[in-house]
């Protein structure tokens, strides 16, 4: 859902010429992996930042088996290479997808209208609610370019309320299966 309601939101209704996609909560990479796929299908060129304070290891990884769910070895080789970058650094995974990562705290984010997509993936309020406040949701707003977008699974009335109070304009709007809602968060220019 974070492709419908936030990459191709933003490709169709800005037609900016690359997209910058701040991903908070890299994980896995799986969010960055299948923003890669979309981007080639669509011709997008991204440049994609992905920020964890404690990064998966690479045994972790390899544990999930992701890659034996993917038919195409280039996806395999991409997908390897995600997680085989250095931290800290710019790199190229494939023509026209660059992939940063860093480790770092949501709070100690001090990019100023840099990117066009954020992809909010932290764990839920109920588990973590330092990283749902009206701080954190202003660090989003200030990292976001005018007509920026902000996407989050996270559906709860505090969540909604803290990003209004910064100033974005929230939508309600389906979530994926077993989740009823989610969020997009977009600063207006009115």
């Amino acid at each position: 859902m974070f492709m419908k309601h936030g990459l191709e939101y933003v490709s169709h209704t800005f037609n900016p010429a690359e997209i910058s996609i701040l991903e908070i909560g890299f994980g896995t990479g799986l969010n960055a992996f299948i923003s890669l796929i979309e981007a080639k299908k669509q011709g997008l060129k991204v440049n994609y930042t992905g920020v964890e304070a404690y990064p998966v290891s690479q045994e972790e990884v390899q544990g999930l088996g992701y890659t034996e769910q993917f038919a195409e070895e280039d996806h395999k080789k991409s997908f390897k290479l995600i997680h085989e970058i250095p931290w800290e650094e710019n790199h190229e995974i494939t023509e026209g997808f660059n992939l940063t990562k860093r480790k770092q705290f949501f709070s100690d984010i001090q990019d100023i209208e840099r990117f066009n997509l954020i992809y909010f993936d932290a764990f839920g309020p109920r588990v973590q609610p330092d990283l749902w406040t009206i701080a954190i949701f202003r660090k989003m707003f200030q990292a976001l370019k005018s007509d920026g977008v902000l996407v989050t699974y996270s559906a709860k009335g505090s969540v909604r309320r803290a990003m209004l109070e910064v100033g974005f304009t929230v939508e309600r709007l389906p979530g994926p299966p077993g989740k009823r809602e989610m969020l997009r968060a977009v600063i207006t220019n009115e």
